[in-house]
């Protein structure tokens, strides 16, 4: 009997990277659903608020290894290979923070267990999203 991918959670402190100073400590709260399989969705605690950023989890594993992204979010190796760089760029501002690499590894792998690479498609219904769109209009 096979059963039904899981929710995966983590909590990762980031780093806020600021000018002449060492980084800021940013509370991370990573999610993967496999409702919405090509995404990991982030909410930055700042301040008394949560920002939240949603992205694809392949953007997230390519910049592991590489720098990946040419959009609002980037994620590249940081030049201490144990850390992790993501630049988020929004109309506001933008933040480059930074995490361990070996953490966001860890969440990348849990999530892999539920849904690995490739069988995506077997948790995402695109005739069932595409009739959702068509009802908006």
């Amino acid at each position: 009997m096979e059963t039904e991918p899981q929710v995966v959670r983590a909590t990762i402190i980031f780093g806020l990277r600021t000018f002449g100073s060492v980084p800021l400590p940013v509370r991370a709260d990573l999610e993967y659903d496999p409702a919405d399989p090509f995404a990991v969705s982030v909410g930055y605690h700042a301040g008394g608020s949560v920002v939240r950023w949603l992205f694809g989890r392949d953007l997230l594993a390519d910049g592991l290894l590489a720098p990946a992204g040419d959009g609002d979010v980037q994620v590249r190796p940081a030049a201490d290979d144990s850390r992790v760089l993501v630049e988020l760029n929004a109309p506001d501002g933008s933040a480059v923070l930074e995490a361990a690499a070996n953490e966001l590894a860890d969440f990348l792998d849990r999530t892999y267990d539920e849904v690995p690479v490739g069988s995506e498609d077997r948790c995402f219904d695109f005739d069932e999203e595409l009739a959702k769109l068509a009802l908006r209009d």
